[in-house]
C-alpha cells in the first residue's frame, strides 16, 4: 500500500525519486535519515513524521497542517543551540502503538504548504543545514527504497481520520476485540455501522431474517432498488456493505438459539439487539454464565394524542457486575408497543446504538467512565439520560 500511494501521488513520488528515504504507515508519512546536529555538536540522524491527508486510497491532497513531528534529539545550530525557528513542543508521546515521537515542530509559510514535497523539504532544509556545514558528506538523500510492510490493518484503505486527530494510539485498543452483534434490526445495523469504523479484529453478525423494503427505512445508508430486488438476507446485505471498508466482517445468517449459543464464548463483547424478552433473557443469562461482557439494547414507543412517547435503553453487564439484571431483563413478552408497526424512527435506533457503542468503548478504555452505570435510559419526552446500576 505504501508504494502504491507513493506512485500515485506526485509530491510523494518526487520525494522518493530525489532520494528521500520515505515510507507510509497507517496515516503517517515517515522521512528517515534526516541529518541534524545535537546539543553536543555531533551530527546525528532522525525521522520526520507527518500526518497524511488523502483524496483517495491512492493519492494525497494538500497537507492538513503545517506541524510535523520528529524522532530524535532537538536539532541545533552549529554551536549546539536549539534552532528557534521550528520550536513547538518537546514532549515525548505515542502517536500509535508503533510510533513514538520525541517532539513537534512548527514552521508555517504565509499560505501553508501546497504539498508534502514542499513541507518535508522545508523542514529538512532547516534541520539539516548545520549538519551539512559540519559534515559535508551528511545527506538525507540515501535513495533507499523501503519495502512495504505487511498490511495487517483490518481496513481496506488507510484510516487517516485517527491520524489527523492524533488518537490512533487510543483507537488501537479496538484491535484486541472480537465483537458479536446478535440481531440486525435498526439498532443492530447502526451498531455495526459504528463498530465497522474501528480497528476491531473480528465483527460477527447474526440474524436469520431477510433484508426487506421496510428495513431500509431504519438502517444506516440508503439501500438501492437493486439491493432490495436481490432478496438478500440481512447478514448478506450488511456483510456486503461493510466489507467494503472492514476485512473482519463474519456473517452468520441464522438466529442464536440454545444449540449455538456456544459460538459467543470466544467474543470479548456482545451486543444483544433482539425484540423479544424471552430471547434476550436466555442469551444474556448464558453470557453472564460464560463471563462474556455485553450490552442489551431496547426501545419502547407508544402513541399518545397523536405523538410518540417512550424511551431507549442500554443494559450492560460483565463478569464483575451483573446483579442488576434480574430487575432489568425479564422473560415475559409484552405487546403494548407501537414500535412493531411504526418503523420509520431511525433516529431512535441510531441513538440506542450510539449509547451502546459508547458503553462498549468505555469498557475497553477508549472513553473515560466516571459513572460506571450498567443501565442507561433516554426518555424522549423530557430529553434526559438516566444512569443507574453503577458498579461499586
Amino acid at each position: 500500500m505504501s508504494q502504491q500511494l507513493i506512485n500515485h501521488s506526485l509530491d510523494l513520488k518526487r520525494l522518493r525519486d530525489e532520494g528521500y528515504e520515505i515510507e507510509v504507515t497507517g496515516g503517517y508519512l515517515h522521512t528517515h535519515h534526516v541529518p541534524y546536529v545535537d546539543s553536543s555538536k555531533q551530527v546525528r540522524y532522525g525521522t520526520l513524521i507527518s500526518t497524511l491527508t488523502l483524496s483517495s486510497n491512492n493519492a494525497v491532497t494538500v497537507p492538513d497542517t503545517h506541524v510535523i513531528h520528529f524522532i530524535g534529539d532537538n536539532p541545533c545550530d552549529v554551536d549546539g543551540v536549539f534552532i528557534p525557528a521550528i520550536q513547538l513542543d518537546n514532549t515525548t508521546r505515542q502517536l500509535t502503538q508503533d510510533i513514538a515521537i520525541n517532539r513537534s515542530f512548527s514552521n508555517k509559510p504565509p499560505n501553508g504548504y501546497p504539498n508534502y514535497y514542499e513541507k518535508v523539504k522545508r523542514y529538512i532544509d532547516i534541520i539539516s543545514a548545520p549538519a551539512k556545514f559540519l559534515d559535508p558528506s551528511a545527506t538525507e538523500k540515501t535513495y533507499r527504497v523501503i519495502a512495504d510492510r505487511d498490511n495487517e490493518t483490518v481496513f481496506r484503505y488507510i484510516d487517516t481520520n485517527s491520524s489527523r486527530a492524533n488518537i490512533e494510539f487510543i483507537n488501537a485498543k479496538h484491535s484486541r476485540e472480537r465483537v458479536a452483534i446478535v440481531g440486525l434490526g435498526g439498532t443492530g445495523a447502526y451498531i455495526l455501522d459504528m463498530v465497522a469504523k474501528t480497528s476491531t479484529a473480528e465483527i460477527h453478525i447474526y440474524d436469520g431474517d431477510s433484508f426487506d423494503q421496510h428495513n431500509a427505512f431504519r438502517s444506516p445508508g440508503a439501500a438501492s432498488l437493486e439491493d432490495l430486488a436481490a432478496k438478500l438476507s440481512k447478514v448478506e446485505y450488511y456483510r456486503k456493505v461493510y466489507s467494503n471498508m472492514h476485512k473482519g466482517i463474519h456473517g452468520h445468517d441464522y438466529y442464536i438459539t440454545n444449540d449455538n449459543l456456544h459460538e459467543l464464548n470466544t467474543m470479548t463483547y456482545v451486543f444483544i439487539c433482539v425484540d423479544k424478552n424471552s430471547v434476550r433473557k436466555f442469551q444474556t443469562d448464558y453470557l453472564v454464565a460464560a463471563g462474556v461482557a455485553f450490552s442489551d439494547v431496547g426501545l419502547g414507543v407508544n402513541v399518545v394524542d397523536d405523538q410518540l412517547i417512550g424511551a431507549v435503553r442500554v443494559t450492560s453487564a460483565n463478569h464483575t457486575k451483573h446483579d442488576h439484571l434480574s430487575q432489568r431483563i425479564f422473560a415475559g413478552d409484552t405487546g403494548n408497543n407501537e414500535y412493531a408497526t411504526n418503523i420509520q424512527i431511525a433516529e431512535l435506533n441510531a441513538l440506542n446504538a450510539v449509547l451502546a457503542v459508547m458503553k462498549w468503548k468505555k469498557f475497553i478504555g477508549v472513553y473515560v467512565d466516571q459513572e460506571h452505570e450498567h443501565h442507561c435510559t433516554y426518555s424522549i419526552g423530557v430529553s434526559k439520560i438516566f444512569n443507574e446500576d453503577a458498579a461499586t
